[in-house]
């Protein structure tokens, strides 16, 4: 007996695919696909159609358990996305059906559908591509709010990018060069030519003097560094400030510490801020300073990242992309984040 017409159709649209992270370790093992049911729009909430998600060092944290603010396990990971919403729950104002929008929910993103909070959501103009326009949510935002809400820099300024190959030093590394900066960026020796290509001046990380290293191209320091590595390293991060220059501590290396030791690899960032917020109100610290950041959504998240659009549809900013890959191939996404290869942000293309 035929099944009645429509209902296959019907089931298809009701079904989708999503990306679990079921424990703390190796993406081979603990990353896994599976058939999943269409969610319904809760009150205050929309669905989107998923055209892409990025893959960012925040989910290698979740998986090892060394994020600071981990779901928990099994989840779907995600932390932004771009699409197009097909439900509309009750309660939503300022978004319909059809809308193309962005968010940076935090989790659930690696999915053909997600159930997202219309609080999270941004408007995304037709005309942008989904992989670029994703890899500016989270990363995008980010490199924009370090650079102009929370330092000085102005145009002539020399800062020190750590990590400029990867998904925000390389955002940050472009949106300064365009603003007239000059940027010193730290990478691997192969990804210098990358460096170099976005207007930057390389540096290998792994230089036994970094501050002395970085004195040689700005002999009186440098405006403003943004480091993503947290630790010790903070350390030379502060030597290398002029007077009056910022410190902006914007994630943590998780290499070195064990799966589940949570957020231990967090402590010593916050530990160097406290002192140096302190030694800063006793005078002490030659009117530098040094600020931690956590890209949220509100009011300002909403504003840049459309900001951020509008350098991309201009044609003056292009995000690195890494790799556009399925659902299925997320967990070799976060190998190469955790071996150090990627250039860029991977993205997931339900």
């Amino acid at each position: 007996m035929s099944a009645p017409a429509g209902t296959e159709t019907t089931h298809r649209a009701r079904t989708g695919r999503a990306v679990r992270m079921t424990g703390s370790g190796e993406p081979e093992q603990h990353i896994e696909t599976h058939a999943t049911d269409r969610p319904t729009a809760g009150r205050g909430k929309v669905v989107v159609e998923v055209e892409a998600a990025g893959v960012s060092y925040a989910e290698v944290q979740m998986l090892q358990h060394l994020h600071p603010f981990p779901p928990r396990f099994p989840f779907v990971p995600g932390y932004d996305l771009v699409g197009r919403i097909v439900e509309v729950g009750a309660g939503v104002t300022g978004f319909a059906n059809g809308d193309r929008v962005a968010a940076m929910p935090r989790y659930g993103g690696w999915q053909t559908h997600a159930e997202i909070p219309a609080a999270c959501l941004a408007h995304l103009p037709e005309d942008l591509d989904a992989a670029e326009a994703v890899a500016l949510v989270t990363n995008g935002v980010t490199a924009w709010q370090m650079l102009h809400r929370l330092t000085d820099a102005a145009p002539g300024d020399t800062v020190l990018v750590h990590g400029a190959s990867g998904g925000v030093g390389s955002v940050l590394t472009r949106i300064a060069v365009h603003h007239g900066l000059r940027v010193i960026g730290t990478a691997s020796p192969a990804k210098h030519d990358a460096v170099r290509d976005m207007g930057a001046e390389p540096l290998d990380y792994r230089t036994p003097d970094l501050p002395a290293a970085v004195r040689q191209f700005a002999p009186d320091g440098v405006s403003a560094v943004f480091d993503h590595i947290g630790g010790k390293g903070l350390d030379d991060s502060w030597k290398i400030l002029a007077p009056g220059g910022t410190l902006v501590s914007f994630d943590s290396s998780v290499a070195g510490y064990r799966p589940g030791q949570w957020f231990r690899p967090h402590l010593p960032a916050l530990r160097r801020s406290l002192t140096r917020a302190l030694a800063r109100l006793l005078g002490r610290t030659g009117g530098r300073r040094m600020r931690m950041y956590y890209v949220k959504p509100g009011k300002n998240f909403a504003a840049d990242l459309a900001t951020m659009y509008d350098l991309l549809g201009q044609g003056v900013l292009r995000p690195e992309i890494a790799g556009r890959l399925p659902l299925d191939d997320a967990a070799r996404a976060l190998r190469e984040l955790l071996d150090g290869r990627a250039v860029g942000k991977y993205v997931l293309i339900p």
